[in-house]
């Protein structure tokens, strides 16, 4: 959904025209890849990090505007809403030292950006779901000035006949209500990452990415709180789910459809059986039509952006111009420090190459990767999961046990230096072992100091400053 586009409203032609260039550019795609001409680039990764803007009181603030004229960084752009803002961080070769560089080069740019927020007199802070955010915080008046976002707000209630969008989570609490806009989405602030592998391995890393999704979540929740209620560890993975929900679609061999899912099974053959559900099963959202020849897949480009699987393949170009293919994981929150971050982003790539290479990762049945994934994003290191020959372990356990030397392996088979990976691995295991994850913290502390969030907030904002990783938080 990075791309912008000319125009809110459309005409039945304009769907119709989209959807003749979809069904070219999905054929193309199909194409390349079997003719094999796509990126053979070694494992590659990528990340973008969203964060909202904040005054004293630790509410939100709509001026992401003003704080990208003034930062003036061309890795910064506007989110949904005007409180939001991403940074979007260029491909790096999973190499080496790329894990300590990474986190040199973010800990800069979140300095300048964290320097600019404040000289505007507001905070700039990376959490999951701000829990001082209240519902009426979200109306359009919110919506930032960018046409995709308007029309995607637009499109979606069409598409649902104007039936307002139901919210409906059960955890520790309960929160239920409904809304006539797509703003819930905007609540919803994430560390996603991205993954380039050579063409001919992109379904295996595709699944691999699936199947390590439940302990991607599990040992990185930061998302408790939505609207004062207590929820899931990551209540971004329903709430998100909910906040576009543009009508399930039915397939007889699938099942449901959703825009925003963990699908509805592995790749088999080629990544382009999830371009051709994109193309068959879901209805385009934004018409767009672009003056670009075929091979620039726009349109398909743009329709996979309106589809939000928490493992979404993503199609783009190296510098060259050849064609590429790369998996983009988005379970993650944002925060609570970049040490922290960076450690989930060691944590999943070592992970996923360690499931590749040395797993066959469909012996875990897709079924049981789903409820994996959802039972870890309510329940966090408490949940279990079933893994490989049908063994149901704690996720604590399976992490510490299994997972953390299976990254370990992976992430040596990458080239990455050991003491790289030692550091960032050891961060995993020190949360793993003491429980303390950001969600736990945010607990821990409101179950302290029962009163509002304000005073947690700021409590949490001095701390990720001091960049401390989480397991070492006080209370």
């Amino acid at each position: 959904m990075g791309q912008e586009i000319a125009s809110t409203h459309f005409s039945p032609e304009d769907f119709e025209r989209f959807l003749q260039r979809l069904n070219q550019e999905t054929e193309l795609l199909d194409e390349r890849i079997q003719s094999g001409v796509c990126s053979v680039r070694a494992p590659t990764g990528g990340l973008e990090l969203e964060a909202w803007l904040v005054d004293e009181s630790m509410r939100p603030v709509p001026r992401n505007a003003e704080f990208l004229a003034v930062f003036d960084h061309p890795c910064a752009s506007p989110e949904l809403a005007k409180f939001n803002v991403e940074f979007n961080h260029p491909p790096f070769r999973l190499q080496g030292n790329a894990f300590s560089s990474l986190q040199t080069r973010l800990e800069c740019l979140w300095k300048e950006a964290c320097e600019t927020a404040t000289g505007l007199g507001v905070h700039l802070l990376a959490i999951g779901i701000l829990p001082t955010l209240r519902e009426n915080d979200l109306g359009l008046e919110q919506l930032s000035s960018l046409n995709r976002y308007e029309a995607l707000n637009e499109q979606i209630f069409l598409a649902r006949r104007q039936r307002p969008i139901r919210l409906d989570i059960v955890g520790r609490e309960h929160l239920h209500g409904e809304r006539q806009d797509v703003m819930l989405e905007a609540a919803t602030t994430s560390f996603q990452l991205h993954l380039q592998v050579p063409s001919d391995k992109v379904v295996a890393y595709y699944n691999g990415a699936q199947l390590a999704s439940a302990p991607s979540v599990g040992i990185s929740g930061n998302s408790p709180f939505l609207f004062g209620h207590n929820l899931w560890t990551e209540t971004r993975i329903p709430l998100f789910e909910q906040s576009v929900d543009a009508g399930g679609y039915q397939d007889a061999a699938r099942g449901p459809l959703h825009r925003v899912g963990f699908g509805t099974d592995y790749v088999r053959r080629s990544m382009i059986e999830v371009f051709r559900e994109n193309a068959t099963h879901f209805p385009v959202l934004l018409p767009t039509l672009f003056p670009d020849a075929p091979e620039a897949l726009s349109h398909l480009r743009l329709h996979n952006g309106t589809i939000w699987r928490w493992n979404r393949p993503l199609v783009g170009f190296d510098e060259d111009g050849t064609l590429h293919l790369r998996v983009e994981h988005r379970v993650i929150p944002a925060g609570p420090t970049i040490a922290d971050m960076v450690a989930n982003a060691v944590f999943f790539f070592g992970l996923v190459e360690g499931l590749v290479t040395e797993m066959n990762v469909e012996r875990v049945p897709f079924a049981s990767a789903r409820d994996n994934f959802y039972d870890a994003a309510r329940l966090g290191l408490a949940a279990h999961a079933v893994w490989f020959g049908g063994e149901r372990w704690r996720m604590r356990r399976l992490i510490l046990k299994h997972l953390l030397p299976l990254a370990e392996r992976g992430l040596s088979q990458l080239g990455i230096d050991p003491q790289d990976a030692g550091h960032y691995l050891g961060i995993i295991e020190a949360r793993a072992a003491s429980g303390q994850t950001g969600s736990v913290w945010q607990r821990s502390f409101m179950a302290r100091h029962p009163q509002d969030f304000a005073p947690m907030m700021r409590s949490y904002l001095d701390l990720q400053r001091e960049g401390e990783p989480v397991h070492l938080w006080p209370l």
